[in-house]
């Protein structure tokens, strides 16, 4: 894979756009009051606050900014709209996290927020930040075109809810055997809906913004598919390889609840020429791009070799 961008160009951006993010939800979870709003509890605002500022490289929002820059979407408006999907990112690592879920400690190289403070606060937490999502998505500011809106909003509730990231969620515990025996996992489902339904919106938001032509949607569709695939072997690859310092997360951890993964299905081996073939395949979807896709392309080689 050959792109037009130097890896330190791609880093650039990359960390651009998280200093962007972090500026954004900053300001978003100020205290200061929305209309309609009456209060912001302290309580609530700082474990908000704590498990979404200071942490993470933004890749969903980075996908947002970076697909819609592909048709000339403003900045802001692109930003708006990552914000409102990394918000969901955040509150589904709060609930992950949780002992009745994968029972973590650490995130980000932090406690946990459970561990933190606890499992009322992390709960009501992350409910908080479902919530403001779609506040921050349905905003005239992220396009004057209300369908625009409308389109957006009604993909992330499909990427994040019961078809996607939160079902994706029970499969994985049904797999676990959390309600009885253990369920047969259709892993490349199960990561199509618990991961990578996220990503593959962080994709097609920036089609959506850019009212896309039919084929245009089409190819940052199968761009997301291959990167969400390619995201999750390289997660499951890291979990059985990775340095837990690195990643600020314990390893292991899929190993220890019995996790059905593409590493146990495929093996180490096998694992890695699949993320070889899906980005083969990613770069494929964005050739109706050509150079406009660049940036793109470097995204799905980094998170298929990222080592944290």
């Amino acid at each position: 894979m050959t792109t037009g961008t130097t890896h330190s160009d791609f880093a650039k951006r990359l960390d651009q756009t998280a200093d962007d993010t972090e500026a954004l939800l900053a300001k978003l979870l100020s205290d200061r009051l929305l209309p309609d709003e009456i209060a912001r509890p302290k309580r609530l605002m700082d474990a908000m606050r704590y498990s979404s500022l200071n942490g993470g490289k933004r890749l969903r929002p980075f996908l947002v900014v970076e697909s819609a820059a592909v048709f000339g979407v403003p900045r802001e408006a692109a930003l708006l709209a990552g914000a409102a999907l990394e918000c969901i990112h955040c509150y589904s690592l709060i609930h992950d996290d949780l002992p009745a879920m994968d029972n973590s400690d650490l995130r980000r190289g932090r406690p946990t927020l459970h561990k933190q403070t606890d499992d009322a606060t992390a709960i009501l937490a992350g409910d908080g930040l479902l919530t403001l999502a779609f506040d921050i998505i349905t905003r005239d500011e992220i396009h004057g075109d209300p369908t625009v809106r409308l389109l957006l909003t009604r993909a992330l509730a499909r990427g994040s809810g019961i078809g996607g990231m939160v079902g994706g969620q029970m499969l994985d515990l049904a797999g676990e055997g959390r309600f009885g025996d253990r369920e047969p996992v259709d892993v490349a489902r199960l990561q199509q809906m618990k991961t990578g339904a996220l990503l593959r919106f962080g994709c097609i938001a920036g089609a959506i913004l850019g009212k896309a032509t039919r084929a245009e949607y089409q190819a940052l569709d199968d761009y997301g598919r291959a990167l969400g695939e390619a995201f999750q072997i390289a997660d499951d690859l890291l979990d059985v390889e990775g340095d837990a310092a690195a990643l600020g997360k314990q390893t292991g951890q899929d190993a220890a609840l019995g996790k059905t993964t593409f590493v146990t299905q495929l093996g180490i081996e096998g694992a890695k020429r699949r993320v070889r073939d899906l980005l083969a395949r990613a770069d494929a979807a964005l050739s109706i791009f050509g150079a406009r896709g660049d940036v793109l392309r470097d995204a799905a080689r980094f998170v298929a070799e990222r080592k944290n």
